[in-house]
């Protein structure tokens, strides 16, 4: 029997990695250089670090969008770009320190690194000059998203996240070890990573932030659990139920500690539902942004 348990986890754990994989090879093969083109980027200066942004629309109600890990305007956020109504809203992408073109200087990755994200997200929104706006978070970005809101409370109206947590435990901390070596992934997914990063630069940031997310863990795992009560900003949480990176034991935690907060399951969902279910998640977050939402 000890046998045959240790085969079903190891075979679990395989098919979470191979999920991963797959995941990694959707985020980053969707965008296509002729959309892209029709959209020009910019560049900010926050102190002396550089932040690459892309503004699209001219709505009256501003979304800014905070993506994952090594994530970039493209990779992150096509099919909202390209299908939100633009005249609802103004959105805008940004790249973290550390991401895309917001380098160089490669990022020092710390176990505060998402603070760091957070605070800086926040100059960079009164850098372009947004007295108010939504806040919607991917993975990393979430967990930005999530400390942000807690801090800066009065200048966000409303904030949707999803494939985020507020908290690691060693549990999730070996599961994100899994697909942390590149050469686990397959050769879709690299490559435009690759591209956009170099072999070695790729390595270095996986292992940075493998290494911070340790520290993370070593010093109790607290992300944001302590900064959730503050959190007053209408709350939509969004996740795939099949989410192989975070598991859904992490929304329902936010959802539960989020004061008046939302939450919406992709039975189906893994980690990129924004991506996989692109016109159902612009649909739902548009209503929720829109307040034509009146199902909860």
């Amino acid at each position: 029997m000890l046998i045959f348990s240790l085969m079903k986890q190891k075979i679990l754990m395989q098919n979470s990695v191979n999920c991963a994989r797959k995941l990694l090879v959707h985020r980053n093969t969707r965008q296509s250089n002729s959309t892209s083109s029709k959209f020009k980027e910019d560049l900010i200066y926050i102190n002396s670090q550089k932040i690459n942004y892309l503004k699209v629309g001219k709505g009256p109600k501003n979304i800014v969008c905070f993506p994952g890990t090594l994530g970039t305007i493209w990779s992150d956020f096509q099919p909202q770009i390209e299908n939100l109504n633009k005249e609802e809203f103004t959105v805008y992408v940004w790249e973290p320190p550390g991401h895309g073109k917001s380098r160089p200087p490669e990022r020092e990755y710390t176990s505060k690194y998402l603070h760091e994200d957070a605070d800086i997200g926040y100059k960079f929104i009164k850098a372009i000059g947004l007295k108010s706006f939504s806040l919607i978070g991917w993975s990393d970005g979430g967990n930005a998203g999530l400390i942000l809101a807690a801090k800066y409370k009065n200048i966000i109206d409303k904030m949707v996240v999803w494939g985020c947590c507020s908290y690691l435990t060693l549990e999730d901390f070996e599961r994100y070890g899994k697909i942390q070596d590149i050469d686990n992934w397959s050769e879709n997914a690299k490559a435009p990573l690759l591209k956009i990063y170099g072999e070695e630069t790729l390595r270095q940031i996986q292992n940075d932030i493998f290494e911070a997310n340790r520290k993370i863990v070593n010093e109790g795992g607290d992300i944001s659990t302590t900064l959730l009560k503050y959190i007053e900003c209408p709350t939509l949480i969004l996740h795939g139920a099949k989410d192989p990176v975070v598991s859904p034991e992490h929304a329902q935690y936010l959802h539960d500690n989020i004061k008046g907060s939302r939450l919406h399951i992709f039975l189906d969902g893994k980690h990129n539902i924004h991506l996989r279910y692109a016109n159902e998640f612009n649909e739902i977050i548009t209503k929720f942004l829109l307040n034509e939402d009146h199902s909860c």
